[in-house]
């Protein structure tokens, strides 16, 4: 079972994490950065040995995933899913997009979280990544970071997505709710536990019947909740290049049997050449 960790150790999961992305992104290979990165880790935590068991495990199943699932004593469920879903193939999730999100929310943990931004911010995460409601839910109630109560919200919410509005979700499990009924009936006491506070119901309640990215941006901007990376679109630039490269390939042949053509000295043999006719349009 995970355990809450110290704060210097989510500032470094947070370094790991960065670093991971950047450097995979200047294509180094993945088992050459973790043989190395667990070196510029602060010592006096457990990431070290953890970096280290990631690159054995890596090693042995080719997945990454592999070594985060079987440390579910220092990495959490929800760590643990989203690299998975990263090496899903039918899916559009990239593993720099995958470590970006955990750096996010390991420098979250290191701040001043509270059990309604990581929930409202692993909400999101499933949301914008299509990522699945189902297993992911059940990722987030195995972390020791929310209490039987929130488990039990949490479990709750998995079985009413896409029945109910997220931000009636949010609204009527707030302090605001409560003070409002209140003002109705002064004996009213809630039959659930309140989860979120006067602030979040006041803006959920002011995005009720909106999109819910709205809400998730509001309650960023107004309660410092983070951000979830958004997915970019596909990069068709080398795509766009080579066809680029092609179209040019193919005017300088035609231009070739212009000039050709123009001295008196075309040769049609060269047409048969496979190096000229490669490039060359297919009839309709």
């Amino acid at each position: 079972m995970t355990t809450i960790h110290d704060r210097e150790e989510y500032i470094e999961q947070a370094y790991f994490f960065r670093v991971l992305r950047e450097r995979l992104q200047e294509n180094m290979p993945t088992q050459e950065i973790l043989e190395r990165i667990h070196e510029e880790i602060l010592s006096t935590t457990r990431l070290p040995w953890a970096i280290q068991f990631l690159a054995t495990e890596l090693k042995h199943s080719g997945l990454l995933s592999s070594g985060f699932a079987r440390l579910e004593h220092y990495f959490t469920p929800f760590q643990s899913f989203i690299v998975q879903q990263s090496e899903v193939d039918n899916l559009r999730f990239s593993l720099p997009t995958a470590l970006l999100i955990l750096q996010r929310e390991a420098e979250y943990r290191a701040a001043t979280p509270t059990p309604a931004g990581l929930f409202v911010y692993q909400f999101e995460v499933l949301s914008r990544n299509r990522l699945g409601y189902d297993l992911g839910f059940q990722a987030m109630a195995r972390d020791p970071f929310f209490d039987a109560d929130w488990r039990d919200y949490i479990d709750w919410v998995r079985r009413q997505v896409g029945i109910v509005d997220f931000a009636d979700l949010v609204y009527y499990r707030s302090d605001l709710y409560v003070l409002e009924q209140r003002r109705k009936n002064a004996t009213y006491h809630p039959p659930l536990p309140v989860l979120f506070g006067e602030k979040e119901g006041k803006i959920a309640k002011a995005n009720r019947r909106r999109d819910p990215l709205f809400l998730f941006a509001a309650l960023q901007r107004q309660l410092g909740y983070p951000e979830v990376p958004r997915p970019k679109p596909p990069d068709d630039t080398h795509a766009k290049l080579e066809e680029l490269r092609a179209k040019i390939r193919e005017l300088e042949t035609r231009l070739k049997l212009v000039e050709g053509e123009v001295r008196g000295q075309l040769d049609l043999s060269e047409l048969a050449k496979p190096e000229l006719l490669k490039d060359w349009p297919e009839d309709d």
